[in-house]
């Protein structure tokens, strides 16, 4: 007999060999290209399915799945076919365990192919990523494939693997009726791109970036800013909040020239002070309510919104009347929906009260629906209420707004518009101190998470906090979790926070290398400024605290956002004596000192479709590249603001984009095209238009 020792050496031989023989230990050749056991799917495990593969997908529908002998190469492929389909997807997918699932490292990318033949265009490459502390984790989808008779070729690069990320699966998703086969899958991984010497002389500005308070002031009150796809600014203050300017029918507008520091006037018809504004799938800015009176002296009657809705058009500078909305709206929401129209929730009405009406610009019609055509539910949202299109088509009331208390239940809750339903959403820290907190799509809008920040309570005169918020909306029970408290700051004068102050007016900002700008802020209503900035990493969760700080205070109605060369502009500051600053401050974030800046050299084409690969070309190796939608911002308050990843097919400096099939995941209009290399110095953004 042989001694256990020796029996335990064989099984092990014989264990390897197994392992070798179906590929799912790498030979020294398969090391150095291909990381996928059992690539071409011609092993079967003890069910009939190829071994390190498994039936995967959710909801409603009927279909088979399994080996077919109709390969590329081999004797065999797999076969999805969907023939009744209410709701969800099929995929083939990799097993998510030890043995079967790559092994990847942090920062490096990996160039994925696959080989398919499909029915139907409804289908995409998806990922799934293995976190150490949290599990498994949806990724995200970085390709579509059209659909073909024939055998065609898919390769998409990945992009840099997030931090606490050891192990990645990935197949092919069908969600709708039709047949998908695919065989011979790939993944190798990527050499990593040298990092362009930084020869950065600007310590200071290579860790906490720099602020430029510009030698000239704005010709207007910015409460409202809106960044046009010319590369102008559009600064929008009606009457101010100056009283007097209201009674002499004063009301502003100015396009602003970040390139010149040139001011156009513009005509404007009515009081536009705190209005809602959007920009349409054409990159004109749908203006919608305002200010039809300021409050009575005796107290009586409050602010009262106005019905009136205007289009700026960036081409001539001059607004267009609407027809009118149903009900009047100061302080309304503006969320673009995935097919162009626009869905404004909230304010107060022309008596003052909450606005209950629920209001719908048709893109096709280029007017606000009729009450007959407008599906109701006589909620009141409060004001400003931060909306966010989700990638299902529903919307997320993320409990941010401004003055007051949330609304009743968590503070937060899924809406959909389609069947009148409204969901609570719970976890949401101190839902009645959330008056001017932000919220924001975290980079990528792929992964569906959202950030609150800070807030307060401007009614109670409650001290601003340093809570922050993070959801993920793609969980089965969506909840808010604690984020990080905000870094702390310094006051007027420069005495230091106490440890329970955060601030309230706070601006978040997407910047292109996937990270958040946080700057601005007060501690209470219309006072005390705080003096802080920080950098948030999604990938992270965390703050990287002692940015530089914008040295004009920004607190109620200020705000921040994202110039096409990669710079954030700060506007308005309009404490409780009255006064406003028009001073204007531009911040250069740390990667602007960190070396050359990549170019995009040509672009085949500035129209965009869904689910197209669109060829650009580079002047050197990048690792990203984004879409980021212009800014349309006031009062801490830019619900359709989202940065959407755009994973690349590489060959040297020629780079195939591969654009979302999805649009509420990237709402139609004009966005700013960004790539970056491994220093994560972004280039200057070229102008795309999507759908």
């Amino acid at each position: 007999m042989f001694s256990p020792e020796l029996r335990r050496g064989l099984g092990r031989l014989l264990a390897l060999a197994l392992l070798l023989t179906i590929g799912l230990v790498a030979t020294p050749a398969q090391a150095a290209t291909n990381l996928i056991r059992n690539p071409g799917l011609e092993t079967l495990g003890a069910d009939g399915f190829p071994a390190c593969w498994e039936r995967s997908g959710f909801g409603n529908n009927t279909y088979t799945s399994g080996p077919t002998t109709d390969a590329r190469t081999g004797n065999r492929a797999m076969r999805i076919a969907i023939t009744k389909l209410a709701s969800g997807d099929r995929k083939a997918m990799m097993q998510e365990n030890a043995e079967c699932a790559p092994r990847v490292t942090v920062g490096r990318q990996y160039d994925l192919s696959v080989w398919y033949k499909s029915t139907t265009a409804a289908n995409a490459i998806t990922l799934f990523r293995h976190d150490r502390a949290l599990g498994w984790q949806y990724w995200l989808d970085p390709a579509t494939l059209p659909a073909t008779s024939t055998w065609q070729n898919k390769v998409v690069r990945t992009p840099p693997i997030p931090p606490n990320t050891d192990q990645i699966t990935w197949g092919v998703s069908l969600y709708s009726r039709g047949t998908l086969t695919t065989d011979d899958y790939s993944m190798v991984e990527v050499g990593a791109p040298a990092p362009t010497p930084s020869g950065c002389s600007d310590a200071t500005g290579c860790t906490k970036g720099k602020w430029q308070v510009m030698p000239y002031e704005s010709t207007v009150r910015g409460i409202h800013a809106v960044m046009l796809h010319n590369g102008k600014v559009l600064l929008v203050a009606g009457s101010g909040n100056d009283p007097s300017a209201f009674e002499a029918g004063t009301f502003k507008t100015a396009v602003y020239d970040p390139a010149t520091g040139a001011f156009t006037n513009v005509a404007t018809p009515v009081d536009l002070f705190c209005a809602g504004h959007v920009q349409l799938r054409d990159g004109r800015v749908l203006v919608m309510g305002g200010n039809k009176d300021y409050p009575s002296a005796d107290g009586t009657v409050g602010y009262q919104g106005l019905k009136d809705a205007y289009i700026f058009d960036p081409a001539t500078n001059k607004y267009t009347r609407t027809n009118d909305m149903l009900a009047g709206h100061w302080y309304p929401s503006a969320t673009m929906l995935g097919n162009g129209d626009v869905l404004s929730l909230g304010g107060l009405g022309e008596d003052s009260t909450g606005t209950t009406t629920t209001d719908y610009f048709s893109s096709a019609q280029q007017r606000w629906l009729p009450m007959n055509e407008v599906k109701q539910t006589w909620s009141w949202w409060g004001l400003y209420p931060a909306m966010v299109l989700m990638q299902d088509g529903r919307l997320f009331y993320t409990g941010s707004h401004t003055f007051g208390v949330a609304l009743p239940g968590s503070g937060a809750s899924i809406y959909d518009y389609g069947n009148g339903a409204i969901t609570d959403v719970p976890g949401l820290q101190r839902k009645d101190e959330r008056d001017q907190s932000m919220s924001v799509l975290l980079p990528p809008a792929q992964a569906q998470r959202v950030l609150t920040v800070g807030g307060g309570n401007g009614d109670a005169g409650a001290t601003a906090h340093r809570l922050t918020d993070i959801i993920d909306l793609k969980a089965a029970s969506p909840r808010y979790q604690p984020g990080p408290l905000l870094p702390q700051g310094t006051l007027t004068g420069g005495a230091p926070q106490g440890d329970e102050q955060g601030k309230m007016y706070v601006s978040l900002v997407l910047l292109p290398d996937g990270t958040v700008f946080e700057t601005g802020g007060a501690l209470h209503n219309r006072a005390d400024p705080v003096f802080e900035a920080s950098i948030f990493d999604p990938q992270t969760n965390r703050f990287r605290e002692g940015m530089a700080t914008d040295p004009v205070p920004r607190t109620y109605h200020s705000s921040a956002f994202l110039l096409p060369d990669g710079r954030v502009m700060a506007v308005g500051d309009n404490p409780g004596n009255g006064s406003f600053d028009t001073r204007i401050s531009i911040y250069s974030p740390p990667y602007l000192f960190k070396g050359a800046r990549p170019a995009i050299q040509t672009l085949a084409r500035t129209n965009w479709g869904y689910g197209s690969t669109q060829r650009i070309t580079v002047n050197s190796p990048v690792t990203r590249a984004s879409l980021i939608r212009p800014a349309a911002v006031t009062h801490s308050s830019d619900p359709n603001q989202r940065f959407v990843e755009l994973p690349m097919t590489v060959n040297g400096n020629t780079i195939d984009l591969n654009v979302t099939s999805n649009p509420n995941l990237a709402p139609p209009g004009w966005y700013m095209l960004f790539v970056h290399n491994a220093n994560g110095v972004p280039s200057i953004a070229k102008w795309v238009k999507l759908g």
